[in-house]
């Protein structure tokens, strides 16, 4: 049984929406550019407002099902949300915030005691001040916190950390890990970061205008061919799975295992073992007929090319190299290389172009 069941449409002046996906997953994470209805679902999953047709089912349990007539009020969904502000009240102490989420329910019904969040998030030291006293990332773990404290039965985390530098990114994200692996809540995560939602989960949503067009597994969805423009945006229509073999943090490079091939990436933390994603955009592959010396591009991945498409005036290759590698190369360099399906070629990446990501 999925965790969470979604299938609701919704229709405003110039824009509908139609979401339609589910996860068996703790956290999903949902992706899509500014104005394609990421905050709209969220506003529909927490009953803040209507959908016109659909379903919405969590954990078994339908909160909405507009052909049953089932509207479950948002003040009983126990949905808990963490905006990319805080929203603390300004006036209460941290304790107080907390126990605001206690009061909102009887006590019973209460899955945490207030010294578990605490102790869960460390905030105990936080327990006597004012939100003004606070800095941006201990606002951010107070509010999840109080969310926590309604003993939610799912989160919605709507961009938490936008407003948050890298440092500060960087103490959040193990506490929000934490609360999927301690509480076993599940959590629809919003981000335009992709680094932050991989620390979560493997599991995406992507959403353009108004419609899920890819739900599934990391590497599944950005490899879906309707998941192709937001792929290119991120730089991740070349993303590959690894085993990172040799670390060289001194030299700044490691070596990653992909098939039979050894890669160089650059140096990003990662330990030897370690399952990670490693990706590059199309752009910065290079196609060669042969292997080349006297280079500094030490990735030369030998491959036989598959199809040649041209999408909106761009020309892909596509490569089989044991895994399949995607360039973006000019229609006169087609030409003045004799590409055709068949054609025996070396895809050439440079190291510094290549990122990568621990995998959760």
């Amino acid at each position: 049984m999925a965790v969470i069941d979604i299938d609701l449409k919704f229709e405003r002046p110039a824009f509908k929406l139609h979401a339609k996906f589910s996860s068996d997953h703790l956290a999903t994470g949902l992706f899509g550019p500014s104005g394609s209805g990421k905050s709209t679902l969220l506003s529909l999953l927490a009953g803040l407002i209507r959908p016109q047709e659909g379903h919405f089912i969590l954990d078994g349990i339908p909160l909405i099902d507009c052909g049953r007539g089932i509207h479950v009020p948002a003040h009983q969904r126990r949905i808990g949300m963490v905006f990319q502000e805080s929203r603390l009240f300004p006036h209460l102490s941290v304790k107080a915030n907390l126990s605001y989420g206690l009061k909102l329910l009887a006590e019973k019904d209460q899955r945490f005691t207030m010294q578990q969040i605490v102790d869960l998030l460390e905030i105990g030291d936080l327990l006597l001040q004012k939100p003004d006293q606070l800095s941006g990332g201990q606002k951010q773990r107070v509010a999840l916190g109080r969310a926590l404290l309604t003993s939610p039965r799912l989160l919605l985390l709507d961009e938490p950390l936008a407003a948050l530098d890298v440092r500060l990114r960087n103490q959040i994200l193990p506490f929000l890990r934490r609360v999927k692996e301690e509480t076993a809540i599940p959590m629809l995560y919003v981000s335009h970061s992709i680094d932050e939602t991989l620390f979560l989960t493997q599991q995406l949503a992507i959403i353009e205008q108004g419609e899920i067009v890819a739900s599934g597994d990391f590497h599944e969805v950005m490899h879906d061919r309707r998941a192709l423009s937001l792929a290119q945006s991120l730089g991740l229509d070349n993303l590959l799975h690894a085993r990172l073999i040799e670390n060289h943090a001194a030299l700044g490079y490691d070596l990653a295992q992909c098939g039979d091939h050894t890669i160089v990436i650059p140096h990003a933390g990662h330990q030897v073992d370690d399952e990670i994603a490693i990706a590059f955009s199309s752009s910065n592959v290079a196609l060669s007929t042969q292997r080349l010396a006297h280079v500094t591009i030490q990735n030369q991945l030998r491959g036989v090319v598959t199809s040649i498409d041209v999408i909106d005036y761009r020309t892909l290759v596509s490569v089989d190299v044991g895994f399949k590698v995607i360039a973006e190369v000019s229609a006169k360099s087609v030409e003045a290389l004799d590409l055709a399906v068949g054609t025996e070629v070396y895809c050439l990446v440079k190291t510094q172009s290549i990122r990568s990501y621990a995998i959760s």
